[in-house]
């Protein structure tokens, strides 16, 4: 008989939980489109019809490793969200604004 996680997760230990639960902000910081598109309880259906093309081709973007800035911009702003592209350095944290739609040097 299936148990109730919320039944296990009472019988671990406070270290144990504590573990679950930061693994799990771990992957929730972490996500490929599919599973960001899955958060954002959207089909890849109706991710389509906002983008104006086919499932297909919602299907094709999710598997591919490499995407244009461009692309992924509108799929992130199809799914209500804003893409934004930083480097990690030891000094600290730098935000490229080369790929926003309004830099300076940006003329449209």
């Amino acid at each position: 008989m299936a148990r109730k996680f919320k039944t296990l997760l009472d019988k671990m230990s406070p270290e144990d939980r504590a573990e679950i639960k930061e693994r799990a902000n771990v992957l929730r910081k972490e996500m490929s489109l599919h599973e960001l598109r899955e958060a954002q309880e959207l089909t890849q259906e109706q991710l389509a019809e906002t983008l104006g093309v086919n499932q297909a081709h919602i299907s094709k973007l999710e598997r591919r490793t490499d995407i244009y800035l461009s692309t992924l911009r509108r799929i992130i702003q199809a799914m209500g969200g804003e893409l934004e592209v930083r480097a990690k350095f030891n000094s600290g944290t730098v935000s490229i604004n080369q790929f926003t739609k309004q830099t300076r040097n940006h003329v449209r």
